[in-house]
């Protein structure tokens, strides 16, 4: 039977994983959004949404800073954008795909992926701070404890002396 803490790991790692999926699912689409459009399309998109603000706030940080973004994006940076994006969405997705459905393999080949990414990750941050990285490196790391946890004890309810507490649906 299990115990308070432990149905609410359970229940965090179903969420964590579950947002780790929809976040594989925007960055599907982001990267193929980022292909298939044209980076005139980009400017103007950035130039619509900052527009409001700018006349508002002329120095606004973020509003400038995507503009200078959008006017300097090379169609090599887009592409490479792009295809990075729909790749690592591909490969959250097939994850949380094998990891919702209790598929053994997918735990090992999570920990080593979101580890890798992980580790991308903080080298950036080492290289230019930044608190959207930082919050997704450190709910990365959750994750992964959440994944090594629901792994292990899977393993232990593997074993034929244990009693599976809750079968999979």
């Amino acid at each position: 039977m299990k115990t308070g803490w432990a149905r609410f790991t359970h229940r965090a790692f179903e969420v964590g994983i579950l947002l780790k999926g929809l976040d594989g699912l925007l960055e599907l689409l982001g990267g193929g959004a980022l292909l298939l459009t044209s980076q005139q399309a980009i400017r103007h998109a950035v130039a619509w949404l900052t527009r409001t603000e700018l006349l508002d706030d002329p120095g606004d940080f973020v509003a400038n800073h995507l503009v200078q973004l959008a006017r300097h994006l090379s169609i090599g940076t887009q592409h490479f954008a792009g295809v990075y994006l729909i790749v690592h969405g591909a490969i959250k997705v097939g994850l949380v795909t094998g990891l919702l459905r209790g598929a053994r393999g997918s735990y090992p080949a999570a920990l080593v992926v979101l580890t890798t990414f992980i580790g991308y990750q903080c080298y950036r941050l080492a290289h230019g701070p930044s608190i959207s990285l930082l919050l997704l490196t450190v709910t990365d790391v959750v994750v992964v404890l959440l994944i090594a946890r629901e792994w292990r004890l899977r393993r232990h309810w593997s074993d034929p002396s244990s009693v599976d507490p809750q079968p999979r649906r």
